[in-house]
């Protein structure tokens, strides 16, 4: 890169912004030996093929360099157009539940190895990996615990594997375009339910005209919006593994509505 700005730091890496010899801008994440950066690029190439993300120019085990994206105000009209492009990224699908790369949620390794079917996907690859790791009070753990004995009876009607982003809170929205442009994936074969979830999770602008008009586009099944909590509880243990007690509240709500569907 003939020059670069520093733009501070994330989960352990430096991020960047840079100008190719070319005159192309990058955005590029240094710092960091592991799978995480070529996990971020396998997963951005996946959903590339279906969404808007940022093209990977490189991609290593200590740098990953990406188109820059300029950004725009979120708009209704933009809202509308990611929700029918989400619609069509869910519905190109995946070949199984997992993924054949290694999962990273931030710097939290997942284990994306197969499983037969979501609801066990869910419970062993996702919720008690993490409950392991929240050093949570016995009695929490013993209700999340009864929570998953309930994922198979609560999952609602069983669904093809969907290929969804895996981590999509509004930070990993960017509005440009005209849409959205996805950046940041835990892209895997999961439930397209768990996207919906995550905008919900920490809001997202314009959520409602973009759930709108993803429903024109493949309505999700019947009771969807009363299994939000069950798609929220793997993020919010690793909120809680990551940043702590504060979050604790917020998991135990969502495990009392699961219990209670």
């Amino acid at each position: 890169m003939r020059s670069t700005e520093d733009l501070g730091s994330s989960h352990g890496w430096r991020l960047q912004r840079g100008v190719l010899d070319d005159g192309r801008q990058v955005f590029a994440k240094t710092g960091v030996v592991s799978e995480v950066f070529t996990s971020e690029a396998a997963g951005l190439r996946w959903l590339g093929e279906a969404i808007a993300v940022p093209e990977v120019i490189e991609a290593g085990p200590d740098r990953l360099v990406l188109s820059w994206v300029e950004q725009e105000r979120p708009s209704v009209a933009a809202a509308e157009r990611f929700g029918r492009a989400l619609a069509r990224l869910h519905r190109s699908g995946a070949p199984g539940f997992g993924a054949p790369w290694p999962g990273f949620i931030a710097e939290l390794p997942m284990d994306n190895s197969p499983c037969d079917d979501w609801p066990a996907f869910y419970a062993e690859r996702r919720v008690l990996p993490f409950l392991r790791e929240a050093r949570l009070p016995a009695s929490d753990v013993a209700a999340v615990e009864r929570a998953v004995e309930r994922f198979a009876e609560v999952a609602g009607p069983a669904e093809p594997p969907s290929r969804i982003h895996g981590d999509l809170w509004s930070g990993n929205v960017l509005w440009s375009g005209g849409s959205a442009v996805l950046i940041d994936p835990a892209a895997h074969g999961g439930h397209r339910e768990t996207d919906l979830a995550m905008m919900a999770l920490f809001g997202l602008p314009y959520l409602d005209r973009v759930l709108g008009a993803y429903r024109e586009e493949w309505p999700p099944a019947d009771g969807w919006r009363e299994r939000v909590p069950l798609h929220q509880l793997h993020p919010l243990l690793v909120h809680v593994v990551l940043f702590g007690e504060s979050y604790r509240d917020s998991l135990m709500e969502a495990v009392r509505r699961v219990l209670a569907l």
